[in-house]
């Protein structure tokens, strides 16, 4: 579960930090004949950025620009694949032998290891070090994704490997075999471990913040040096074996990051591609810069994607008028959703939404069930018995492009005669305010993006009324419906994942039946890659941005 991009003030770099991507109208996930084509070995990738990584240790982080980063340095027992479109969401085998053997209706999952994994410090990566590195996110001190402690059995007070010791519902019968039993049925487990959380290490390593700063890689690379806020090299981990990894390529001998640049000095940098910038990379380029891609050498270079996040508008359904389903369905009729896209930088930005889910989730239906009509708007409010308009307060963040889709929303309900106040809340504290019930206003702007490319991950966090919390809530809109929340556990229950997923696309609409959110649009990438670069492709799973194990330079001695 993660805010999109646009709605989080995500810097530039940030496009290519956060959770699941592309694939859409439109999308171009392959550039020309540059980005696209295959990497040679050797050389650096230059990676250029306006903000730091979350976190190194991946206890603690939990976004798609670093889970993308995560597959260079560590290895899990499963991944996503590697590849443009709907290759980037399949979930494969990694350091397990296959996605796991589940018994006791989906409560027991077993899974084997490859032969011969190693650490950068040649300990063996055993069940030992799986059940270790899992037990971590129980910490205290951990953070990352909620999936280890939501999904596996573990007493009320256990408080992870430091504090705790040992977790009995994670077992390791022999050095090859990991047993793991859960809370409840979860047919859907191997995409759960996907998740960054999961990633094994020596037992005993890494209490309080040490991975931030030295981890210990498992996957083809490791950290050769690292400034907070500055600079990250990484070079080869020379105990990685390419013999049992399908998916990284680990083409370039390393990768460099430089952060902390100001966006407009990034995409300077980019369109000229000078220097060491021929082989350098970066995330979504700033809206002003969009169209300076005019020329066939600067089109070739150009990446284009859905991000695989919908930026929303929430609509309290506990709040006075808009308890009434009439009035939140004519709300739906009058956004226009042109002016909420052109306010986001235009079609090459953003996508008009009109489900919740975005196109690159598995099952999604295609479906308009509210197409702009003032009259239909103005019919529905008058059966509603308000006619004559009202007015709501919408919470929104300081930020330009923010700022710009709160007026077009604004402007649209005024015919209506809805007057909307702007309640700008400052951006350290917005999700904080908007997640806590009792401090939220009628409507608020926000979005999200998927763990994985399906339903389970995106409708029920958002509309499953019995999750409804006093703090830290999810559900913005307060939706608690019987209908809903019966689906919900339905779909739960399911054994086959791709009918799941599919009934996740009818819960979709049976939701917007209920109108909680205006799907405003689907965010999308536009970045610009060195000429020296090849290998790169827009990725399903890590929010539009450049799939870093397959990137690579065409020629790695320039």
């Amino acid at each position: 579960m993660r805010r999109t991009t646009a709605v989080t003030g995500v810097t530039a770099l940030g496009m290519l930090m956060l959770a699941a991507c592309n694939g859409g109208p439109g999308a171009t996930n392959k550039a020309g004949g540059g980005p696209g084509q295959a990497a040679a070995s050797g050389g650096t990738v230059h990676v250029l950025a306006t903000a730091d990584f979350s976190h190194l240790d991946p206890g603690l982080g939990w976004d798609g620009g670093v889970n993308n980063f995560y597959r260079l340095i560590y290895r899990g027992l499963t991944t996503f694949g590697a590849g443009a479109g709907a290759k980037g969401t399949k979930v494969v085998p990694d350091l397990a032998t296959d996605l796991g053997t589940p018994s006791d209706d989906a409560k027991t999952w077993t899974y084997h290891l490859k032969d011969g994994e190693k650490f950068e410090n040649g300990a063996p990566i055993d069940s030992a070090a799986v059940k270790f590195g899992i037990e971590r996110a129980w910490d205290p001190e951990m953070g990352g994704s909620p999936y280890p402690r939501l999904l596996i059995d573990a007493p009320a007070d256990y408080k992870g490997p430091y504090q705790s010791g040992d977790l009995k519902s994670i077992e390791t019968p022999d050095a090859k075999t990991v047993v793991f039993h859960l809370k409840k049925s979860f047919p859907d487990f191997a995409s759960a471990l996907t998740m960054p959380n999961f990633t094994p290490f020596p037992k005993g390593t890494g209490a309080g913040h040490a991975f931030d700063t030295k981890p210990i890689a498992s996957g083809p690379y490791k950290v050769a040096s690292y400034v907070h806020g500055a600079s990250l090299k990484l070079v080869r981990n020379p105990e990685w074996d390419k013999s049992t990894d399908d998916i990284r390529a680990a083409k370039p001998d390393g990768f460099q990051w430089t952060f902390g640049l100001d966006g407009a000095t990034i995409d300077e940098r980019m369109l000229a591609g000078q220097g060491t910038d021929a082989d350098a990379i970066t995330g979504t380029i700033q809206a002003a810069t969009v169209s300076r891609i005019q020329t066939p050498q600067l089109k070739a270079r150009t990446l284009t994607g859905l991000t695989g996040c919908t930026t929303y508008l929430s609509m309290n359904t506990t709040r006075k008028n808009l308890d009434n389903v009439k009035v939140r369905q004519a709300i739906e009729y009058a956004v226009n959703k042109d002016t909420t896209v052109a306010a986001l930088g235009g079609s090459q930005l953003a996508a008009k939404a009109t489900a919740i889910q975005p196109p690159t989730m598995l099952g999604r239906k295609d479906y308009d069930p509210y197409p702009y009509s003032l009259d239909k708007a103005r019919q529905l409010l008058a059966e509603a018995g308000l006619s004559s308009g009202f007015s709501l307060t919408l919470d929104a963040r300081p930020v330009a492009a923010q700022t710009a889709v709160a007026v077009a929303v604004q402007e649209s309900l005024k015919p209506l005669g809805i007057k909307v106040k702007i309640n700008n809340i400052d951006t350290s504290t917005f999700y904080e305010v908007i997640a806590t019930p009792a401090k939220q206003h009628d409507m608020a702007l926000t979005g999200w993006c998927p763990d994985w490319a399906s339903g389970a991950t995106f409708l029920p966090p958002l509309f499953d009324g019995r999750n409804i919390t006093s703090t830290a809530n999810n559900n913005l809109a307060q939706l608690n419906n019987a209908g809903v929340n019966q689906q919900i556990d339905r779909i739960a229950g399911m054994k086959d994942v791709a009918a799941a997923n599919t009934a996740y696309g009818d819960l979709d609409q049976q939701i917007m039946a209920q109108a909680p959110i205006v799907p405003l649009d689907y965010d999308k990438v536009v970045t610009v890659t060195g000429s020296n670069i090849a290998g790169a492709y827009l990725s399903n799973s890590y929010s539009g941005g450049i799939d870093l194990v397959s990137v690579g330079l065409k020629d790695a001695g320039k």
